[in-house]
C-alpha cells in the first residue's frame, strides 16, 4: 500500500456535503453532489473528483450555481424531456434526471431528458455506472457553451468545449463504462500539469499562432486543445463533437448563442432497457461474449492484457471503498481552508 494517507469514502462525502449545506445549498442537493464528487474520486477521475471544490466554491460564491428549488419542466411527452436546469448544481440535476429516465425506460423502453443551463455535472462516468448496475444502458453527453477552447480540425481558433461523452452498460460480469471526450485533452488535465510545470506526452494543443505544441500553459496564453485523433485525424473528434453540441445545445435550446458564462453546460441523457428489446440475458450474452473476446484478444509485444473500458476505474473504486480513498496531491490542502471557512471538520486519515 501506499504512504499517503487514506480516508474512509463515506467520512469524506459527509464533509463534503457539509461544506455545501454550510454554503448554502440544500440538503438533499449537497449530499448529491459530494455523494458524485467523491465517487469520482473513487475511480480515478481525479481532475473531476473534490479537486472541484474550489471552483464549485467559487461558482457560489459568486452567485453562478443556484442553491434550492427545481428543474423547470419545458416539455414532457413521457419518452422525451427537456428541462430548464436554472443554474442548479449539475450532480444532483443529472442524478435526478437518471432516476426519471430509469423509471421511465420500464415503461417506454427507453428515455431521453434534455437539460439547458445545468451547472457543470463533473466526472460524466459516474452517471452511467449507475444505470448500468441496475441492468440498463446509459448514453450521456454534456457540453459547456460558455467555454471555446478547442479548434475544429484544421484551424487554430477555439469554437467549442472538449464535449464528453460517457456510456455505460451491462455484461454477463463487470460493466462496461466509458468516459471519453471529443478533444484530445481538457482544460482541465491542461491547467493540472500546468500547476505541477509538467508537460504533455505528444504535441496536443495548439499555440496562438496554431503551432502543435505539448506546453499545457497554451491554453492560458491563446492557444487551444487539438481535437482527438490529433493532427492526422482529428476530424473524427470535430465530428463527434458537433454531434454532441447538436443533442446537448440543439434539443435543450441552450447554446453557445445565448452567450453563457460561468461554469453553465447543456446535458443530454438517455437510459435504454435491454428488456424492452431482446431481453437483459439475451443483451448480456452478447455483450458478455464481446467483452471476453476483447480480454481474451493477445496483446501487443511488452503490453500487459487487453482490459474493458472502466474496468480500471471499477477496480480502483472496489479497492478504494476497502482500503480507503487515497486523494492526489493538493486536493486536501486545497480543502483545508474551504472547510475551515465553513467550520466543517475533515475526516482524520485512516489507520495505516
Amino acid at each position: 500500500m501506499s504512504a499517503a494517507p487514506r480516508f474512509e469514502a463515506a467520512a469524506l462525502v459527509t464533509a463534503t456535503a457539509g461544506i455545501f449545506a454550510a454554503a448554502g445549498v440544500e440538503a438533499d442537493k449537497a449530499r448529491v453532489m459530494a455523494e458524485v464528487l467523491v465517487e469520482s474520486d473513487l475511480m480515478g477521475h481525479v481532475t473531476h473528483g473534490l479537486g472541484l471544490m474550489p471552483k464549485y466554491m467559487e461558482e457560489i460564491a459568486a452567485g453562478n450555481m443556484r442553491l434550492s428549488g427545481d428543474p423547470e419542466v419545458l416539455s414532457d411527452h413521457g419518452a422525451a424531456l427537456t428541462w430548464d436546469g436554472r443554474a442548479l448544481p449539475g450532480g444532483w440535476l443529472t442524478v435526478k434526471a437518471l432516476d426519471l429516465a430509469a423509471e421511465r425506460a420500464k415503461q417506454y423502453g427507453t428515455c431521453s431528458v434534455a437539460i439547458a443551463r445545468s451547472q457543470h455535472i463533473g466526472c460524466l462516468a459516474v452517471y452511467p455506472a449507475r444505470a448500468a448496475e441496475r441492468g440498463l444502458v446509459c448514453l450521456l453527453f454534456s457540453s459547456a457553451p460558455g467555454t471555446a477552447s478547442v479548434a475544429p480540425f484544421g484551424a487554430k481558433q477555439g469554437v467549442y468545449s472538449p464535449n464528453p461523452f460517457a456510456a455505460g452498460y451491462p455484461t454477463d460480469g463487470t460493466p462496461v463504462v466509458t468516459d471519453i471526450s471529443a478533444s484530445i485533452t481538457t482544460n482541465n488535465m491542461s491547467l493540472r500539469l500546468a500547476g505541477r510545470g509538467e508537460r504533455f506526452p505528444e504535441k496536443w494543443l495548439l499555440d496562438a499562432e496554431g503551432n502543435p505544441t505539448d506546453d499545457p500553459n497554451a491554453i492560458k496564453q491563446g492557444g487551444t486543445i487539438l481535437p482527438a485523433g490529433g493532427l492526422d485525424h482529428g476530424q473524427k473528434g470535430y465530428g463527434w463533437a458537433l454531434v454532441t453540441e447538436a443533442l446537448t445545445q440543439g434539443l435543450s435550446g441552450y447554446g453557445r448563442i445565448d452567450k453563457p458564462s460561468g461554469m453553465m453546460a447543456s446535458v443530454f441523457l438517455q437510459v435504454i432497457d435491454p428488456a424492452a428489446f431482446s431481453g437483459l440475458d439475451a443483451f448480456t450474452r452478447q455483450t458478455g461474449h464481446t467483452a471476453a473476446a476483447c480480454r481474451a484478444a493477445a496483446p501487443r509485444p511488452g503490453m500487459p492484457p487487453v482490459r474493458l473500458p472502466g474496468q480500471k476505474g471499477l477496480k480502483l473504486r472496489e479497492a478504494a471503498l476497502a482500503q480507503g480513498v487515497e486523494l492526489a496531491p493538493g486536493i486536501l490542502e486545497a480543502l483545508r481552508p474551504i472547510a475551515a471557512q465553513y467550520s466543517v471538520e475533515l475526516p482524520a486519515p485512516l489507520a495505516a
